[in-house]
């Protein structure tokens, strides 16, 4: 029997013991049925505009689907190939190939296990908003300027991978367009537009995918469908495969395999939070990045393609009721049993169809709401969102993420420091009593200054610490740190500090420090500065403090 610490235990088998009756059963079966017919067209939609065949969706859809399902710390996700991989598949396909994407995926699915197992699950969630909302609108840009060669059906052979590219292209070729392309495109975006206001079960893509095939067969149109641009889908999974690559390959993707570990754990995570709040549940974070992780090591094995929670497909699962991970287990079986009996009639699908759904889904997830209201916000973020954006459509999504979470970092470290204040106290009586804290000294003895830190000590602050040091012309002997509203140090920090330690010990100094909390102080004592300092002066409250800077200022007195 398997064991699984609490934290990967997989909510498949957190369901089990909770005890799973047939009513149960019938209501996530449904669900799974309905949430498989969804997938269907998305999957096909997705593999088709990442660069690969159209089954190659499929698989992934079944094969990773149920993995996840399986192993994952969610009782709705819905796990399969998303909009959020095109822009990145189709890029390492241009480049590597297949072959290239297999391996790509394969060590971004070993990535990402070594993130659930080293509990980094709640990590993830820093990814700062500016940044995920910049790439997922610029993937929808991208997606949507994909599918314009087959929404107007232009006389294309191949369409360029840049956005820029893609624009000058169209602009080329824009006489060549097809009026019954387009009215089938339109029909499609109409019909899953207006089906979303009929109550029922059945998914309006579905609907529209049979009305317009429909359509394009029964008056002949000559129109693009999926077997006459990729022939027949076939029947059955594929049987297991492996890859091989030189180790110059393996280390060109591991950029492109960090990218997508790092897309997949941000969009399963986002998904998983947003069904929480559907059901009122509660996912286990790293039992999920676990079971993507595994979910992206199968995939490539068959054939498949990247895969993450898909939030549409966990959403729709949601709706119908699916409440536990059979739900997605009844998906995946619903795709296979769809590709075995009716691929052949998946390859009747227009092109053109698939054009519209893919625009439907790039409006949907291009969250321009958020876009628009982030660009009010403070400058910073703006300059995140704009820089994230900008560079998913200019150059690339690998580049896009890296460049972001860099300068949000580096925007943060500068915020910080902004907020973090050290400032000498020249008026101890005005400024406590302002504050209302700590019962004051009765006097402070000549010689004694005092100084305090308000927010963080880390690497943000340090040069301030240093600077506001080095500016003070001091004739004191004895110098009080307050560190009462310091709540975290790092190494940068503990730098600072011993630097103004060591200069106030060679000019026959010394330094106190008053309201240290756990964390600095363990930070302290871990370093060694904390002897060098010596514990005796260091305090708990500020009158003790005070109270061994005047008998320090006696002893420097009497010394001299």
């Amino acid at each position: 029997m398997l064991v699984f610490s609490p934290e990967l235990t997989p909510k498949l088998i957190t369901v089990l013991q909770e005890g799973y009756s047939r009513r149960d059963f019938a209501r996530d079966a449904m669900s799974g049925i309905v949430v498989g017919i969804v997938a269907l067209p998305l999957a096909i939609a997705f593999a088709i505009a990442s660069g690969v065949r159209p089954e190659q969706g499929l698989y992934t859809a079944i094969i990773a689907g149920f993995i996840i399902s399986v192993f994952g710390g969610s009782r709705v996700q819905i796990g399969g190939p998303t909009g959020a991989f095109v822009v990145l598949i189709a890029g390492i396909v241009a480049e590597f190939g297949y072959p290239g994407l297999a391996i790509a995926t394969f060590m971004a699915g070993c990535f990402l296990v070594i993130l659930g197992i080293a509990r980094l699950g709640d990590v993830i969630r820093f990814i700062p908003y500016p940044v995920t909302v910049g790439f997922t609108s610029g993937i929808a840009l991208i997606i949507a300027s994909g599918q314009i060669s087959d929404a107007l059906g232009l006389d294309l052979t191949s369409v360029p991978a840049s956005f820029a590219d893609k624009m000058t292209v169209y602009s080329q070729h824009i006489a060549t367009f097809s009026y019954e392309s387009i009215a089938i495109f339109l029909l499609t975006v109409v019909v899953i537009k207006l089906w979303a206001k009929v109550p029922g079960k059945i998914p309006g893509m579905l609907v529209a995918v049979i009305i317009t095939t429909a359509i394009v067969q029964g008056f002949n149109l000559d129109i693009a469908t999926i077997q006459s641009r990729f022939g027949d889908v076939p029947r059955s999974l594929p049987s297991f495969r492996g890859f091989s690559a030189d180790w110059s390959m393996i280390r060109s993707l591991v950029s492109p395999a960090i990218a997508i570990a790092l897309l997949g754990a941000i969009e399963s995570l986002l998904s998983a939070v947003v069904s929480d709040g559907q059901i009122g549940g509660r996912h286990r974070s790293n039992a999920e990045l676990v079971a993507q992780g595994l979910a992206n090591m199968a995939s490539p094995l068959f054939g498949g393609i990247p895969a993450t929670g898909a939030i549409a497909r966990t959403a729709t699962n949601v709706r119908n009721g699916g409440r536990s991970p059979i739900a997605g287990i009844v998906h995946s079986i619903t795709l296979l049993f769809i590709l075995v009996i009716a691929g052949a009639w998946a390859s009747m699908i227009p092109m053109a169809t698939l054009a519209g759904i893919l625009i439907v889904v790039a409006y949907n997830m291009s969250e321009w709401h958020a876009f628009v209201g982030l660009l009010k916000g403070p400058k910073s973020d703006v300059l995140v969102l704009v820089a994230t954006f900008t560079l998913t459509v200019a150059i690339d999504l690998v580049v896009a993420i890296q460049v972001g979470v860099v300068l949000a970092a580096l925007l943060f470290m500068r915020r910080m420091a902004d907020v973090t204040q050290i400032k000498p106290i020249h008026d101890i009586v005005q400024y406590e009593s302002e504050l209302a804290t700590d019962t004051l000294p009765e006097f402070i003895s000549e010689g004694v200054e005092i100084f305090e830190i308000n927010g963080s000590f880390c690497f943000g602050a340090a040069r301030k610490f240093t600077e506001t040091f080095l500016a003070s012309t001091r004739t004191e002997r004895v110098v009080i740190l307050r560190m009462r509203h310091v709540l975290a140090m790092d190494a940068t920090g503990l730098h600072a500090l011993e630097d103004v330690v060591d200069r106030f010990q060679r000019s026959g100094e010394a330094i106190i420090i008053s309201g240290i909390h756990a964390q600095p102080l363990v930070a302290l004592e871990r370093s060694g500065l904390l002897a060098k300092i010596g514990e005796e002066n260091v305090f708990d409250t500020f009158p003790e403090a005070v109270e061994r800077a005047h008998q320090l200022v006696l002893k420097l007195k009497t010394k001299n």
